[in-house]
């Protein structure tokens, strides 16, 4: 058996094998399959169903550097808050509190990513 080295061969090999079809085809994965999707129902109401979301790593602004979107699924209007990449859940209660909730009541469903 040949041993091969050179600066680089790591990098290198990696870009192979990502880059090689059969490679990929035949790789085993770990996880479990994701099963099925499940379509979100339909609302008929406004406000009663409503999209949550952060917008981080902007240019600080007025001392804020991200944006909370809050989206209505049914008609499509949303809220843009400006907030802290730091807001932790009360923070997160208080912006939602008094720009959303105050306005229109609070929904029946809220669907986030539960990103960081």
């Amino acid at each position: 058996m040949r041993i091969f080295w050179w600066p680089g061969v790591t990098r290198e090999s990696k870009w192979y094998v990502e880059g090689y079809d059969a490679c990929q085809y035949n790789k085993n994965r770990t996880e479990q399959p994701a099963g099925k999707l499940m379509p979100n129902s339909i609302p008929n109401k406004a406000w009663t169903h409503i999209l949550v979301n952060f917008i981080t790593k902007s240019p600080l602004a007025q001392g804020y550097d991200s944006i909370l979107v809050v989206v209505d699924r049914f008609t499509k209007m949303a809220h843009f808050v400006p907030t802290t990449e730091k807001t932790m859940a009360e923070g997160l209660a208080r912006l939602f509190r008094d720009n959303v909730w105050r306005l229109h009541g609070l929904p029946k469903s809220i669907i986030s990513d539960r990103g960081p």
